[in-house]
């Protein structure tokens, strides 16, 4: 028996949590059709998502590693420090690149039809998701070549992707929410997360930032992620700063909230500027 959606003022906003919850299938849709076409007509497919986190660890670790002879995380292998910093700054820039301009994307069918915009941005996400997933079999690979096992730390590594998952999709709602109506933001976002790749600890270690500016370094949410993703897989290697680490998170957290508040507000006006 189908399900009947009744509109009446004040009752999408009063029911609109609930309503996302009911729309769960067009988000498993969106997701598996975005994932589904994201290498299609491409020469070497998913290599792709293999081949970018790659180059940039090569060219970071002769760089950082080789040319300006930056200490790496105690022992580890400088390679495999850059690579494990590399894994989730690409899950960030590229899911942040794809929620904001993933509501422009779908304008045929957010024009059209009545569902919760939230599951357009954060099935994009899970694109971003997928190639982390491909890229980790390049870390599982480094470390078996190092001969380098991660200690108990590695049982952590869910929490701080989930952490990465909620630093793009904060940022990722209200840029996209102004995408729609100013587009001169799909020139701006590729130059803010090339900024973002040389300031934030992926090519070199956070241990080279001054301890007096730690804490102003932590306020790029992506400090904390960083570390976090180095402690849980280099382990004892590592250290994990707790001080930089809240305020990543406490600057995430904010992210969210007001990416969230900033989308539904602007939600109703999509169909009509889009």
């Amino acid at each position: 028996m189908s399900e009947t959606i009744v509109i009446e003022p004040g009752r999408l906003e009063r029911n609109y949590w609930r309503d996302l919850w009911r729309y769960r299938e067009l988000f498993y849709v969106l997701a598996w059709r975005d994932v589904a076409v994201r290498y299609k007509q491409t020469v070497i497919g998913a290599a792709w998502a293999l081949i970018r986190p790659v180059l940039t660890m090569v060219i970071f670790t002769v760089i950082f590693g080789r040319i300006a002879k930056l200490p790496s995380e105690g022992t580890a292998p400088y390679p495999l420090m850059v690579f494990a910093g590399m894994l989730p700054w690409t899950f960030f820039s590229t899911g942040l690149s794809e929620a904001s301009a993933s509501l422009i994307g779908n304008s045929s069918l957010i024009s059209k039809v009545y569902f919760p915009r939230l599951i357009v941005p954060i099935a994009a996400v899970v694109v971003a998701f997928a190639d982390f997933l491909i890229a980790f079999t390049i870390l599982l690979a480094m470390m078996a070549w190092y001969r380098f096992a991660p200690g108990w730390q590695i049982l952590a590594l869910p929490g701080f992707i989930l952490l990465c998952f909620f630093a793009c999709i904060g940022p990722g709602l209200w840029i996209t929410a102004l995408n729609v109506k100013y587009r001169d933001f799909r020139y701006v976002i590729p130059f803010l997360l090339q900024l973002g790749l040389y300031v934030s600890p992926v090519g070199f270690s956070s241990q080279v930032v001054p301890s007096q500016w730690q804490l102003l370094y932590a306020l790029n949410p992506m400090v904390g992620v960083i570390e976090g993703f180095r402690w849980c897989i280099l382990g004892r290697q590592s250290g994990l700063n707790g001080s930089s680490l809240a305020v990543s998170v406490a600057v995430t957290g904010f992210f969210v909230w007001f990416g969230v508040r900033r989308f539904c507000r602007t939600e109703k006006s999509f169909a009509d500027l889009i």
